[in-house]
């Protein structure tokens, strides 16, 4: 068994997952969609987003916050659980419970955040790693999102229901690009283009927040800006991918896999006026279908990807 799936099967990620399993196809947690990718971003997506972390060796404060993350983050995400229960479940919904029990996961987002923030700057400016460093301080602001839900609280008159989408934004999107487009800087050879490329990834989701609240046109180049880079960063991860035989098989399959799922969503959204016309279908049916073929094909095999790409690399240095 190779290090990259001990660390897999060590991960929380696991039982995070069966979790997640079990919320999403037992009848028993009456959760709305949203609530569900929520918690399947706190029980896997962060687990394994852990996983990609570097730290530094001589930076005693920078392990110690490293040390606290991987021991907190299932104890948050079961008060994440606890939290969505109480105001589903439990009859605690009109009360401040679910938002108090928020606040676990709000703290270990801070945690993300503050270890971003060492990264961008032990880095020196290096553009891979403050990609990296910008997506673990949006978990931060997704998990603002997420208490501000959970609280019922209206805020810039955007209502619950525009906390809870922007709390999965941030939880997917924009923590999960950044940190992805961090990885392949971290292996590709440097391009003139790469920075802009960082930079506008660090931006768009911040357009895409702003424009959900307060303007339509703004959303939309947010919207715009963001796709495209997600569209160099596959674009470029698989051409790199056909060139390097050398690398792990199954870091190519599940990178290969999530560059598929992104390019699948592209496609089913160019032709979604003609499937809707053919098969009397509305954006709610095509809502799940989108969501899990982000999170579920674009970012978790990813994720997993990424986890046996850096490892085959760290291996492949370590050989003599």
């Amino acid at each position: 068994m190779n290090s990259s799936l001990k660390q897999l099967m060590k991960s929380p990620a696991i039982p995070g997952g069966i979790i997640t399993i079990l919320i999403f196809y037992f009848d028993y947690f009456q959760f709305e969609l949203v609530e569900k990718f929520i918690l399947f971003a706190a029980f896997v997506i962060v687990p394994l987003v852990i996983l990609l972390l570097n730290y530094d060796d001589k930076n005693k404060h920078q392990q110690l916050i490293y040390a606290a993350m991987k021991w907190l983050q299932f104890p948050a995400a079961l008060l994440t659980l606890t939290s969505v229960m109480s105001s589903t479940m439990w009859g605690f919904g009109s009360t401040e419970i679910p938002g108090g029990l928020s606040l676990g996961w709000l703290l270990f987002t801070l945690l993300l955040g503050i270890y971003g923030l060492t990264i961008i700057v032990i880095s020196k400016g290096k553009a891979a790693e403050v990609a990296i460093g910008a997506g673990l301080i949006y978990f931060f602001i997704g998990g603002i999102w997420f208490t501000l839900y959970q609280y019922q609280l209206n805020l810039f008159q955007a209502n619950p229901a525009t906390h809870a989408l922007s709390s999965v934004h941030f939880h997917f999107s924009s923590a999960i690009v950044p940190i992805f487009i961090g990885a392949l800087g971290r292996i590709m050879t440097k391009k003139s283009w790469y920075p802009w490329v960082v930079a506008i990834d660090i931006i768009g989701p911040i357009l895409i927040a702003f424009g959900m609240i307060f303007s339509k046109p703004v959303e939309y180049i947010g919207v715009t800006l963001f796709a495209c880079n997600i569209f160099v960063y596959t674009t470029y991860l698989f051409a790199y991918l056909r060139r390097k035989n050398s690398l792990q098989k199954k870091a190519t399959f599940f990178l290969g896999l999530s560059c598929i799922a992104f390019y699948t969503v592209i496609v089913l959204s160019i032709f979604y006026p003609l499937l809707k016309n053919i098969f009397s279908l509305t954006i709610l049916d095509f809502i799940p279908i989108y969501g899990s073929l982000h999170a579920f094909g674009f970012v978790l095999c990813g994720l997993i990807g990424w986890v046996y790409m850096m490892d085959s690399i760290k291996e492949r240095h370590r050989s003599p």
